[in-house]
């Protein structure tokens, strides 16, 4: 099997003939990754580890123009984000520095009432130039990688995301159960754009997409954000319309989710994903055997490595065996994915993320 063969293998819930290898880091990680194994850039090290699939982001606005004199970065939304420094110390001794850009300005967050979402300058997904996105398929597909489609923050499909983003999260949160009609027209507004965005996306593509990459943190590190009765009222029948768009496209659907959001993974599949992805272990760990019992036969999972406490702080041996029981655990009978719960930071050494590849490696195979 090549990779792409692999890849959609697992992603029917079949068996290839290993677990398939995604991996997820920040640019930090990449460049230290890069110099230490002497390769050129991040292409080299997705080589270097033989990671079966490779991601292109779509048209967007990936990189902010810095627009104001306090160095705010405004994107289509007009949301406001500012680098914010993270520094700190490895466990083998070395320092770290990691920067993102942190929320500063929220919109939609003194609005009223319905009138004022509705005057706020939503984008319009036409402003976009599309015409990159086939070749951008077709180079991927040249190296026999599965072709994922899906961009990052507010360039990727998201409800509770967006909304939180635009109005801040107290607010939204606080719209769900006290201002409903408010809450559903925003989510409207950002449900349409994304639905004329990715279908645009789709016919540039020509048949080029094989999984469309979606990213909604629906969980708390304890529980869902929403009730199930919420999540159906709000959420549900929009992510459904996503799940069709992509359907209609013959791609399969992935969807990223922080936190503990075993609840509501039937809601997930009722919906149409095929993919979950995630898996954080230190929020639904203990539910991994329940969920791939009750849904691995037509839900593909994705993740369930540990950055949080394994990765940067636990020892080699202790990257080795969490890899070897999540394979036995979720791995067993296909349908997984290798992959971090979330991208690896600077915090975490070099020698566990060479163990942690090793480790795929080792325990990837299926007899």
């Amino acid at each position: 099997m090549n990779s792409k063969q692999r890849v959609l293998a697992a992603a029917g819930c079949e068996q290839p003939d290993r677990i398939p290898i995604d991996f997820w880091a920040v640019g930090e990680v990449f460049d230290r990754l890069a110099d230490e194994l002497g390769v050129a850039d991040t292409e080299g090290v997705l080589r270097k580890f033989d990671v079966d699939v490779r991601y292109f982001r779509g048209p967007g606005a990936a990189n902010y123009a810095s627009e104001t004199a306090d160095e705010t970065f405004e994107d289509q939304w007009g949301v406001r984000r500012q680098w914010h420094c993270v520094t700190g110390q490895r466990k083998d001794g070395r320092p770290y520095t990691w920067r993102y850009k942190h929320l500063v300005h929220s919109p939609l967050a003194e609005a009223q009432g319905i009138a004022d979402i509705e005057k706020h300058p939503w984008p319009d997904p036409q402003q976009w130039d599309y015409s990159g996105v086939k070749a951008a398929c077709e180079a991927i597909v040249d190296m026999g990688r599965a072709v994922i489609f899906g961009g990052d923050r507010l360039d990727r499909t998201a409800q509770l995301k967006a909304a939180m983003y635009l109005r801040g999260m107290e607010q939204f949160m606080a719209d769900l159960a006290l201002e409903p009609a408010m809450a559903e027209c925003l989510l409207e507004h950002i449900t349409a754009y994304y639905l004329e965005y990715n279908r645009l996306v789709f016919e540039a593509a020509a048949g080029g997409i094989d999984i469309f990459f979606m990213g909604d943190d629906m969980g708390t590190q304890n529980s869902t954000w929403v009730s199930i009765d919420m999540y159906k009222r709000f959420f549900k029948e929009r992510f459904s319309r996503f799940n069709e768009l992509a359907h209609s496209f013959d791609a399969k659907t992935m969807c990223h989710t922080c936190g503990r959001v075993t609840d509501i993974v039937g809601e997930f599949v009722d919906a149409g994903l095929d993919i979950l992805q995630s898996l954080q272990p230190s929020a639904m760990g203990q539910d991994f055997g329940q969920l791939k019992s009750r849904f691995g036969g037509h839900l593909c999972f994705q993740g369930g490595i540990d950055i949080q406490k394994i990765l940067p702080h636990g020892s080699v041996a202790d990257v080795r065996r969490h890899v070897q029981r999540v394979a036995k655990t979720i791995g067993a009978g296909g349908g997984y994915i290798f992959g971090t719960a979330h991208n690896i930071l600077p915090d975490v050494p070099t020698e566990n993320i060479l163990a942690l590849i090793d480790a795929y490696h080792e325990f990837g195979p299926y007899a």
